[in-house]
């Protein structure tokens, strides 16, 4: 107890030096004021205190203006009220103001010790659970910071399969080399210039990346046939869009991109397929895929035709909004100029060493007339 400093506040000097004893008969250390004022002068040189002893009538500052001024600026400091009033209001008034507890005079020395021993019990309490409270945010906040560190880790790893998913697409289907990776970047640049949060970008980016991931399950027979598909053969490659939402949505994190490769083949006006979804019920990322896709499906070569021109795509996807595709998102996509998508496409080819040019000796294949 002996490193427990005391303010004794009052303006009756024999008061003070009674109280001032009693402390230091129970081994506090004190310092007296005479004043409210001299009392917060005192607090605001910087001297420590860990409790202060106010009366509550006095000329200079009385001890509600002390306690309001010190629990404003020192509020781990416990202010107890000392008052010859026998008003319970004042006391009252005193506790709605932030004082720990008060004593009324006369009071006994043992009653002063009681009373002070509480309020620094009560002093130290706090402390310790601030710390403790200080102590477990900064804890929470390194575990956080872990798991999220591992969660992006995760992630990381997460789309290095995923990025190889799709090299293993574009090796059973040479045509479209390179393609799933400009889709992606053109599918991401609408997304930002819709102003899509990046949690619903990366989602974007990875169904985009996978919409054919389900071309996996199709036999290389249909896949890669030179003529015509029978109806049934149609009817199998159609299936491409189902086989990778049931591959993808057994994976917990692709759950949302999943959705987007089921529609990735759906109209706005609900002529496409599987389901014939319409408007709206198309997901948000189906729909931006499906100007991407067009996009770099019509500015690419093929050696059955040669590559058209982004401001030839742009008025196709023009033509098409409120049909093949959602009018909102064609209006933003529109806002873009054919340069800077002529860009975009050079960096990720660049960036991937992908060719812009035919891929020979591939054909045209039935299914690929079919799915442009």
């Amino acid at each position: 107890m002996a490193n427990d400093r005391i303010l004794v506040v009052d303006d009756e000097e024999t008061i003070r030096e009674i109280v001032s004893s009693m402390l230091s008969g129970a081994n506090f250390q004190s310092r007296q004021a005479a004043s409210g004022a001299e009392a917060l002068a005192i607090l605001e040189s910087g001297e420590e205190f860990d409790l202060v002893l106010s009366d509550l009538m006095m000329a200079e500052m009385d001890g509600i203006a002390l306690l309001e001024k010190s629990k404003e600026r020192f509020p781990d400091v416990p202010v107890v009220m000392v008052t010859a009033v026998h008003d319970l209001s004042v006391a009252l008034q005193a506790l709605r103001n932030g004082a720990y507890d008060y004593l009324l005079k006369p009071f006994e020395r043992e009653q002063l010790l009681a009373t002070v021993r509480r309020a620094l019990e009560h002093r130290r309490l706090k402390r310790e659970n601030d710390a403790y409270r200080t102590n477990l945010e900064a804890l929470v906040a390194a575990r956080t910071r872990q798991l999220n560190g591992a969660l992006d880790e995760l992630k990381r790893s997460y789309d290095i399969t995923l990025e190889a998913f799709g090299d293993t697409l574009e090796l059973k289907d040479a045509e479209t080399l390179g393609h799933t990776r400009r889709v992606t970047a053109f599918a991401i640049a609408i997304a930002h210039k819709m102003g899509l949060s990046k949690d619903e970008t990366d989602t974007i980016a990875r169904g985009a990346f996978l919409h054919d991931i389900g071309k996996l399950a199709i036999p290389d027979e249909i896949l890669k046939k030179p003529g015509k598909l029978t109806a049934k053969e149609t009817d199998i490659m159609r299936e491409h869009a189902y086989s990778g939402y049931k591959i993808l949505s057994k994976i917990p994190f692709l759950t949302n991109a999943a959705e987007i490769v089921y529609a990735h083949q759906e109209c706005y006006d609900g002529t496409g397929y599987p389901r014939q979804l319409k408007g709206d019920q198309i997901p948000l990322g189906a729909r931006i895929f499906s100007i991407a896709d067009t996009l770099d499906a019509m500015t690419s070569d093929r050696v059955y035709r040669p590559a058209q021109t982004f401001e030839a795509a742009q008025k196709e996807i023009r033509r098409c909004s409120g049909t093949q595709f959602d009018p909102a998102v064609v209006e933003v996509f529109l806002e873009m100029p054919a340069s800077f998508w002529m860009d975009l496409r050079e960096s990720v080819n660049a960036a991937n060493d992908v060719s812009s040019k035919p891929v020979p000796p591939v054909p045209k294949t039935a299914a690929s007339g079919a799915l442009e």
